[in-house]
């Protein structure tokens, strides 16, 4: 861009030249055309003319990661202030949080005086910030960013605590045959509970109910032999029974008691147990 500048002086035409393009000199080219003549008595006639030639840098398109990364930094700032908003109304006032990226999301690790009592046993305080403030920061556009919280390394003692108790159930269920329903669990700690059972043999499990009751239910994938199959195997009067001449049997039953009795799909316990797992 070339731009002719005049002014009183050679100094004055270029500092309008570096006015009018917005930068300083050094970073202009100048050409100076005419400077003004001195007259008979020493004073100066006309006016200086420069010739100012400026070429702004190329402004580099920005790439759709840049802009991933400042929408994610504005979400993960968003929900940083939700929670200390938060957590100040608690009483906290010496709360402070660190965020570290995850792969879809990031990661806040919280701490502040008094704060690991309130989590409590099962992490409720932090399922509830988790939640909130994952329905705050994502109001801000339709792209979903996802929200961990975790405070003194609770998150991985709690999946300890779940493995532990998958591990348990499992066995019982394996020793009596009978399904075991475990308490209410939010989806993370089902994860958790559905992946500790799949490497356990001869049990499955699957979710039931609705949130916030929605609950893993974890079941034997081996046929128990019931009582009727001992008997007749040398037991009191097996003999006898097995010689006895099989009586007549009438059918006086209804329709209505048939269909009534007969199963119903809901009724059956190992109904896909072999199939997807429900979260």
């Amino acid at each position: 861009m070339k731009k002719i500048f005049t002014a009183a002086s050679v100094e004055e035409a270029r500092q309008a030249a570096a006015a009018d393009f917005g930068v300083s000199e050094d970073q202009i080219t100048f050409t100076v055309l005419e400077e003004p003549k001195k007259s008979l008595f020493g004073k100066l006639k006309g006016e200086a003319k420069v010739e100012a030639e400026y070429e702004a840098p190329a402004v580099a398109e920005e790439k759709p990661a840049e802009k991933e990364t400042k929408d994610t930094g504005a979400k993960a700032e968003i929900a940083k202030n939700y929670m200390l908003s938060v957590l100040n109304a608690m009483g906290i006032e010496d709360a402070e949080i660190t965020v570290s990226d995850t792969e879809n999301g990031a990661l806040f690790e919280l701490s502040g005086t008094g704060l690991e009592e309130l989590i409590g046993k099962k992490g409720e305080l932090l399922d509830s910030l988790q939640y909130l403030s994952s329905l705050v920061c994502n109001k801000v556009d339709r792209d979903y960013f996802r929200i961990s919280t975790d405070c003194a390394g609770f998150r991985a003692r709690r999946k300890v605590q779940l493995e532990e108790l998958a591990k348990k159930i499992s066995a019982t269920v394996k020793k009596t045959g009978r399904t075991s329903a475990l308490e209410p669990m939010n989806p993370y700690e089902r994860r958790i509970i559905h992946a500790a059972v799949s490497e356990i043999e001869g049990v499955t499990s699957r979710s039931t109910g609705e949130e916030p009751f929605r609950k893993v239910l974890i079941s034997s994938t081996e046929r128990k032999p019931r009582r009727d199959d001992f008997r007749g195997k040398g037991g009191k009067g097996g003999k006898g029974r097995r010689d006895r001449k099989p009586r007549a049997h009438y059918d006086i039953t209804t329709s209505f008691e048939k269909d009534y009795k007969r199963p119903k799909p809901e009724d059956d316990l190992n109904a896909g147990l072999y199939g997807k797992i429900e979260f």
